[in-house]
This record gives structure tokens, sequence and C-alpha cells, in this order.
């Protein structure tokens, strides 16, 4: 296979995210393998962000004693973190140059016998979500055509992870939706059952499957199961609330069971 062809599998390969049994991380343990690949003298880590001040490494999944100090100090500071933070690409020519921009970083960096270090941002449109960070052996930067292709794998596997997390958004709301559709439905059934049976209005129905659920802290559609399944549940509906000043001289209703959690509003 040439070398043209092996970007182009890589990119495709990168680009299919859209598969149930999606798998972040070997998606991006295989990302590094193609950097190592196609950028010679070069090993590869993705950072990920997150909630808190660091960044996180997420692969490669098992990297050597050396790397995975380097790994661990570029978390906090060095070229990953500068990259994600600026979402610009960061390259350092000079040895020197890094060890006074990242005093706590380079050490590592030099001691598991990496010369350079680039980092470059995964970033889309608005959302910056970590950066890929490459390490060389050979003291000789990327050239041009390499920085971009380094790029274009960085977009493209930003892409693909977006890509997925929308997924499972999507996939989280239309259960949520499924789940109160469901729940209506059973709920109007019990106001239909309510009304029938007591010769109520449904809104007085309603009112009462209601203040039954809050007084004994349970789910709205616990309550109209029950009322469906011809339990205990509200035998008898509660009276609707007074109104005027005979309200004010009514007594309150009976607390709920110690220990108890309200889960419905």
């Amino acid at each position: 296979m040439s070398r043209q062809q092996h970007i182009l599998r890589t990119l495709v390969e990168l680009a299919d995210t859209l598969v149930e049994d999606f798998d972040v991380i070997d998606f991006l343990h295989q990302m590094t393998v193609r950097c190592q690949e196609l950028l010679e003298d070069t090993d590869a880590a993705v950072f990920l962000d997150h909630p808190g001040p660091r960044l996180h490494s997420v692969a490669p999944c098992d990297p050597g004693p050396g790397l995975q100090q380097v790994l661990e100090a570029a978390c906090g500071q060095g070229p990953a973190a500068d990259a994600h933070h600026t979402a610009r690409l960061v390259t350092v020519q000079d040895p020197a140059d890094s060890a006074a921009r990242w005093p706590r970083f380079t050490p590592h960096l030099q001691r598991a016998g990496y010369l350079r270090a680039t980092a470059l941002p995964m970033r889309l449109r608005q959302d910056n979500i970590g950066s890929l960070l490459l390490l060389h052996t050979r003291d000789r930067p990327l050239d041009a055509d390499d920085l971009a292709l380094a790029q274009a794998l960085a977009d493209a596997a930003t892409i693909g992870l977006i890509q997925a997390r929308t997924i499972r958004q999507q996939h989280t709301v239309n259960e949520q939706l499924h789940t109160a559709l469901q729940s209506r439905i059973v709920i109007e059934q019990a106001k239909g059952i309510l009304a029938a049976r007591h010769k109520i209005t449904l809104n007085h129905a309603f009112d009462s499957l209601r203040r039954h659920a809050r007084h004994h802290r349970i789910l709205l559609s616990k309550v109209a199961r029950d009322v469906i399944d011809d339990t205990d549940a509200l035998s008898a509906p509660a009276p609707a609330p007074a109104s005027g000043p005979a309200a004010a001289s009514a007594p309150a209703p009976a607390p709920p069971k110690a220990g108890a959690a309200d889960t419905e509003t």
C-alpha cells in the first residue's frame, strides 16, 4: 500500500464512528498507531478536555514507563495543554526554549529519549475537545506537509468524536421522550378510570393523583399504574382543596414518613 493510500484509508477509518458498538478508547488508540505509521520517528498521544484544570491522556492505552511520565506531565503543562487552550499549533524547535517554557514537562521529555514535541488542537468550530501530542525521537522538525497531515488526522478524529457524542445524546433524548410519552399515556388512562369510578371531572382526577403522589412522595406515573392495576391506591380521591377563608383553618395533611425522597414534581 502506498503512503497516499494509507492516508486515505486512515481518514476513512477515523470518520467511521456510526456504529452501535463504537469504542472511544479503541478509536483513539488506533489514531495514535496511524500517526506512528505515517509520521516517522514519532510517538503520539491524545488528550481530551474534562471538567477541571488538567487535560486527561486517554491514548495510548499501555505506554512504557518513560512515555507514561511524559504523558502525566503533559496533562498539566507542555505543548498539549497550550495547543488545547490556544486552539493553535504548538511546536518548539529549540530544546532550550522548551525547558524555559515548560520546566516541569521538559525533563520528562528528555529522560524518555524524545528530542522534540509538537501539539495540534482537536477543535471543530466552537467545540475544543483536546489536543494531539506528537513526540519526536529524531532531531528534525516535521515539515509543512507532515504538519498538515497531522492536523488532518486530528480534525478527522475530532469530527468522529463529536459525531459519536451527538448520537449518544440524541439516543438519550429519544429515550427520555419515549419514557415521558409512555408515562403520559398511563396518567391519562388513570385519570379516566378515576373520573368514571368516582363521578368527578378529569381535572379533579388529575389533582387527586398529583396530591396523592406528592403526599406519599412517590412517582405520579407509579400512582397512575396502581390505579390502572386496581390496587388500593386512591380508592377514594382526596377532596379538591378548599378556597377562601376556610382554607386557612383547614388542618394540614399528615407529614410524609421520615426518610422518603420527593421524586416527582
